[in-house]
């Protein structure tokens, strides 16, 4: 299996005299989930789009799935699913026949292709419904109905998540799990709403006015954030020696102004109190913090939060 399904080199795009996307650096490792996280008009749709071919780059380089894109176009495409805004359907079609249409045009699939992706994104049971009368979560599922019904090995979908009811994100964030630890499927989803990339990528990449500012693991962030007992004590390195040689705690760190921040047996916090005070050690703060994610990331793009 190839490192990167997705790998971007100083990928740029200008419309006019402004820029959309500015020399991005994406490394979208195969059979993982990647987040592309980042306000609305971060440069998340315009990077999906020169990644599908819908847009040209003004500059950079784009590789997919091993291949460069500009050499194999139609055979690296057969082989990704998408989904960038809402697909154009017919609106007087049901949903299976819509499918049908796509997958004639395809020309690859499998015989019962079409009534396994509905029954996938759970629209099986719509068999009179008109697109035209479906809801927007409603389309929505059947997009991604469109985007997995040729089976591919990568999907790129733009804001999978609009319009579907707590419910229904649930089951398609479950869905695309199952996608990709069962099956090998890299993912590659883009979001504004950090809660829901949180649950989901197993890597985050953070958009700001076209930049890529960060590139980084769940689990680094989700240990760089992780909840500690904090301590302000008037002498932190007497308060860290009874802590390694009593306790042996050494899972700790020391912040300026006296704090100690303790990562692990929160539940010892009043013995950890009871040492400290017997062993002529003041204390002016005993608090159990967490800073979350939404903080980070606020401070990472310069305040005002991602929504």
């Amino acid at each position: 299996m190839i490192e990167y399904a997705i790998k971007t080199t100083k990928l740029t795009k200008w419309f006019g005299e402004q820029i959309g996307v500015d020399s991005v650096n994406m490394n979208v490792p195969s059979g993982k989930i990647y987040g592309l996280l980042g306000r609305n008009g971060a440069g998340k749709t315009t990077i999906m789009r020169m990644l599908l071919n819908l847009a040209s780059p003004t500059s950079g380089e784009i590789s997919l799935l091993g291949e460069d894109y500009h050499k194999k176009t139609k055979d690296v495409y057969h082989r990704i699913g998408s989904m960038i805004e809402t697909p154009g359907f017919y609106e007087n079609l049901t949903g299976k026949e819509n499918l049908e249409i796509f997958a004639r045009l395809r020309g690859q699939h499998k015989k019962n292709s079409v009534q396994n992706a509905l029954e996938i994104v759970g629209l099986e049971k719509e068999t009179k419904k008109t697109f035209g009368h479906y809801s927007l979560g409603m389309k929505q599922r059947l997009g991604i109905a469109a985007a997995i019904m040729h089976e591919p090995e990568m999907l790129i979908l733009d804001e999978p998540t609009n319009g579907l009811d707590p419910l229904g994100i649930q089951e398609m964030r479950k869905y695309l799990e199952i996608l990709c630890s069962e099956k090998g499927v890299t993912i590659l989803i883009s979001s504004h709403i950090l809660s829901e990339i949180e649950q989901i990528a197993d890597i985050i990449g953070v958009m700001h006015e076209g930049r890529l500012i960060e590139e980084v693991a769940m689990q680094e962030l989700l240990d760089r954030n992780r909840q500690y007992l904090e301590f302000v004590v008037s002498d932190e390195n007497k308060a860290c020696l009874l802590l390694e040689q009593n306790f042996a705690i050494t899972d700790y760190s020391v912040h300026e102004n006296g704090s100690i921040r303790i990562y692990s047996n929160f539940e010892m916090s009043s013995t950890f109190n009871r040492c400290f005070v017997e062993n002529d050690i003041s204390i002016s703060k005993i608090d159990v913090s967490k800073e979350k994610l939404e903080t980070y990331f606020s401070h990472l793009i310069g305040g005002g939060g991602l929504g």
